[in-house]
């Protein structure tokens, strides 16, 4: 079973945006506050970037604005990108 439940805070304003193919689509980034603090006694928040697809996407434009408390269950894929030693541009997507 791939579930996950993020909590957390839109960093902007969700901006609706179209494939070649006319499907919606929003790229919103998470801001998910950690449930420790760290040794000087601040919290400190992880930055998730989302892409959410169709009707979904069409709905949160609709409702949600910058710094809104946001909730989403969903499957979890990852793709993950770094820089090499010797500057080259990887990425890997599980």
């Amino acid at each position: 079973m791939n579930k996950t439940m993020l909590i957390g805070r839109l960093t902007s304003a969700p901006e609706i945006s179209k494939t070649t193919n006319d499907k919606s689509y929003v790229r919103v980034t998470l801001a998910v506050n950690r449930r420790f603090k760290n040794e000087k006694g601040e919290r400190e928040a992880d930055f998730i970037s989302i892409i959410i697809w169709g009707k979904s996407a069409e709905t949160l434009v609709s409702y949600a604005k910058k710094e809104v408390l946001f909730q989403l269950k969903e499957k979890l894929e990852l793709e993950i990108t770094w820089i090499s030693k010797i500057k080259n541009i990887m990425s890997q997507k599980s």
